[in-house]
């Protein structure tokens, strides 16, 4: 580091003027860390399209690809608090009739008297021997009871043992000790009558027979739901079935001679709402590249340097930038050539062998006005029509995922934000991309090479400065010096 001596000798303001020259030095770096800030701005603005695409791709077509968007069904009860439906696309519309005599259930068994046990103890220190104990559930694998086994350990209370029965998913029971009636309850995890009429649950062991009080416990419960469909008798193990589509959901049984009736319509306004929600998504993507080719670039204003940042308020700093980063992609060919494609998407035939092969006949364009960037009109009555009339015909049009002329226009669409995604991740990387990885991280790393031997030549060119200053101070001073002696001399001699 070089000594700095600030005009001591020649009265000069050293600091000033070498600020004033070290500006100048500094109006390349000032340049260059512009530059790297408009690649940083337009890395960022490339992004935010990336993040639009990839929602597009990931969630607005995904649903656009599901059957469901297009022949959406909605079922009516005419009694909910007894039966009530869901139907698929594959469900035919009409009328099911169904009584429910008998809801499925679970089989539970209590012990049959309080246990003289503390629960929350360790049972060794209560005379429980350690060692496993057994009990049975129906397995339906083999179709008969089948022998289960669970440890007690050295310090396991009742209740850690209890949890162990209830964790292990293949006993497919749940126990648990009732703290008011002080007895231990062992209940199946699912519904249904398995093992025809016999028990579903059973002991083998003295710890649950004599010491949980569950020898003779009585078994309640553990049936079939048995409901009445359209004069037919069914059961089911659980309170649902299906059928043709549809499921049915049991939640009361009927009264006797009471019938639920049950239509399954096609819900046209959902079908609808759902493509008008992929559509807004659409045009809203299409709006963000298109104004990044269409607003202004006002190229006079110039990314700050923190010199000029410390003049301004935040306001000021605000208003700047947004100026500076308008219009920062403007003239992208990757991005117009993008936009052009999704356009073009719309225009072709699909041959799918349906009655809708172009996007119009289903009342959907990209309207007349080719400055909006293509973004998707539709017309509400026609496309409600052809949801109504041919659902799945709709649904081919959109989704056939085959290549050549019959491939669908969501198909085709998502190739065309697959292809700009690869195009912008290229140039523009991910938020988890080192600089190496794509085309402007490369520029700006590049640029900070630049940056840091740039900022080392300001240093070189900094300690010159002083050392000349340095060195002319001390030659004044020398002069400084000499003179003071001559006039002492002279001053001496008269």
């Amino acid at each position: 580091m070089v000594m700095r001596i600030g005009g001591l000798a020649s009265g000069i303001n050293t600091d000033e003027i070498i600020q004033k020259l070290m500006s100048a030095e500094r109006l390349p770096l000032d340049k260059m860390n512009q530059d790297r800030t408009l690649l940083e701005w337009q890395r960022d603005g490339y992004r935010e399209i990336y993040q639009k695409l990839e929602e597009m791709d990931r969630y607005s077509i995904y649903e656009m690809k599901k059957p469901s968007t297009y022949n959406s069904k909605t079922v009516t009860s005419s009694l909910e608090s007894a039966v009530t439906a869901t139907a698929t696309t594959s469900a035919l519309e009409g009328s099911y009739s169904i009584e429910v005599s008998k809801l499925a259930s679970s089989a539970i068994k209590v012990g049959t008297d309080k246990i003289g046990i503390d629960p929350n103890k360790a049972l060794d220190e209560q005379g429980v021997a350690t060692g496993k104990v057994y009990f049975n559930t129906f397995d339906v694998e083999t179709n008969a009871m089948k022998q289960r086994e669970v440890e007690i350990e050295a310090g396991d209370t009742l209740k850690d043992v209890l949890k162990k029965i209830s964790d292990d998913k293949t006993n497919n029971v749940r126990a648990f000790y009732d703290e008011q009636s002080q007895k231990v309850i062992f209940e199946t995890t699912r519904t249904g009558d398995y093992n025809q009429g016999g028990e579903e649950i059973t002991f083998d062991s003295d710890f649950f027979n004599s010491t949980l009080k569950l020898q003779g416990a009585v078994e309640v419960g553990g049936t079939d739901a048995e409901f009445n469909y359209n004069g037919v008798e069914f059961t089911s193990k659980t309170n649902e079935y299906t059928m043709g589509g549809v499921t049915f959901k049991f939640n009361n049984v009927t009264e006797p001679g009471v019938k639920v009736n049950l239509n399954v319509e096609a819900n046209v306004d959902q079908a609808f709402d759902q493509i008008m929600d992929f559509v807004n998504k659409y045009n809203e993507l299409v709006d963000m590249i298109n104004k990044s080719q269409t607003e202004e670039r006002y190229r006079d204003y110039k990314p700050l340097t923190e010199e000029q940042k410390e003049g301004m308020s935040e306001k000021q700093i605000e208003l700047w930038e947004e100026k500076a980063k308008s219009g920062i992609l403007r003239g992208d060919t990757m991005l117009t050539s993008g936009l052009f494609n999704l356009r073009e998407t719309w225009y072709s035939d699909v041959q799918n062998g349906g009655q809708y092969n172009v996007l119009t006949q289903v009342g959907i364009s990209t309207g007349k006005d080719y400055l909006n960037g293509g973004k998707i009109e539709v017309d509400e009555t026609k496309l409600k029509e052809a949801l109504k009339e041919n659902p799945d015909d709709v649904f081919k049009l959109f989704v056939n995922n085959e290549d050549g002329d019959g491939r669908g226009l969501i198909n085709r669409l998502e190739d065309s934000i697959g292809n700009m995604m690869k195009g912008i991740e290229e140039r523009a990387g991910k938020s988890t991309s080192t600089l190496d990885n794509y085309t402007l991280g490369r520029r700006m790393k590049d640029l900070d090479t630049r940056i840091s031997n740039f900022e080392d030549r300001l240093l070189s060119t900094e300690n010159r400065y002083w050392r000349q200053f340095n060195a002319m101070e001390q030659a004044i001073s020398r002069l400084n010096n000499q003179s003071a002696q001559l006039l002492s001399q002279f001053g001496g001699g008269m």
